[in-house]
């Protein structure tokens, strides 16, 4: 399937798969945001968002050469992230439900250490997984383990302090030839600075690294939505809703595609003077 064109550029239901982890992080109250992708696949991506300018985003775009794991995309970012803490989430990721945005505005506010997020899921050896003592508190982080330590694996969406910079500056490559972003994660557990927040049943976390799970994910999206009548992971919706562009901005996004579903469900939104008030805090 992705041959000709990137997993993240593949459709989930009525939208790019990269639109739903792009939401999140919009969610978050972060609009300068590197994309990093492959140097094929990097155009495609400046050709669907530009320079983000139409968001009230910041889009900056910058390629990777060869899969070299997670944790590089903190050296090849390092002078876009400067002096500032980053947040670092995969483009294949969707995260949904009630209570996410407190949990994300928490995690993007905090000055020191790192927040990574887990979650319960049925096949956890596919992923990072984070063990608990009896007091809820993280004890061990293991990469894809053969014998898993518990069910709560590592979500694809992390927020660190600038530290994140040097600590993976001073990785070496993990037996698979990659800087491994567990080792990071690691790092700030021995340190004392690391925050693991659990994603309860009110959340979903879909990763779409299968076939069965980038089906599942549309499914999922297509029943959230033909139930609601609201969209998931809609980016002009998120930007409008967190003041990154007004009405008038959704009305010439709306306008070339007049008639198109998900054009007109943009106009009804801004046509509904009970949103803003009665949304609820999910993208």
């Amino acid at each position: 399937m992705t041959r000709s064109v990137c997993k993240q550029l593949l459709p989930v239901y009525d939208k790019p798969l990269v639109y739903y982890p792009l939401s999140t992080l919009m969610l978050a109250g972060i609009r300068d945001i590197l994309i990093i992708s492959t140097p094929q696949d990097l155009p495609r991506f400046e050709t669907l968002f530009g320079d983000g300018s139409r968001l009230g985003l910041c889009l900056h775009y910058m390629a990777q050469p060869r899969p070299e794991g997670l944790a590089q995309a903190f050296l090849l970012g390092r002078s876009f992230v400067g002096s500032a803490n980053p947040a670092l989430i995969l483009g294949d990721n969707i995260f949904y439900g009630g209570g996410l945005r407190p949990l994300l505005d928490e995690a993007a506010s905090r000055e020191h250490g790192a927040t990574i997020f887990a979650y319960a899921v049925a096949d956890p050896q596919r992923y990072g997984v984070v063990e608990f003592d009896r007091d809820g508190g993280a004890i061990s982080i293991e990469e894809k383990p053969t014998t898993p330590k518990s069910s709560f694996a590592v979500t694809g969406l992390y927020f660190y302090d600038n530290s994140v910079l040097e600590i993976a500056a001073g990785l070496q490559p993990s037996a698979r030839g990659e800087l491994e972003i567990t080792d990071v994660n690691v790092a700030y557990l021995r340190d004392g600075t690391l925050d693991v927040q659990m994603l309860g049943r009110g959340t979903a976390w879909l990763d779409t690294g299968t076939p069965e799970a980038l089906l599942q994910a549309a499914t999922f999206v297509a029943a959230v939505e033909q139930r609601q009548g609201l969209k998931v992971g809609a980016i002009e919706e998120v930007a409008y809703r967190m003041g990154f562009i007004d009405a008038a901005q959704i009305e010439r996004l709306a306008a070339p595609r007049r008639g198109n579903a998900y054009a007109e469900y943009l106009l009804a939104m801004i046509r509904d003077k009970s949103y803003l008030d009665s949304f609820p805090d999910s993208p």
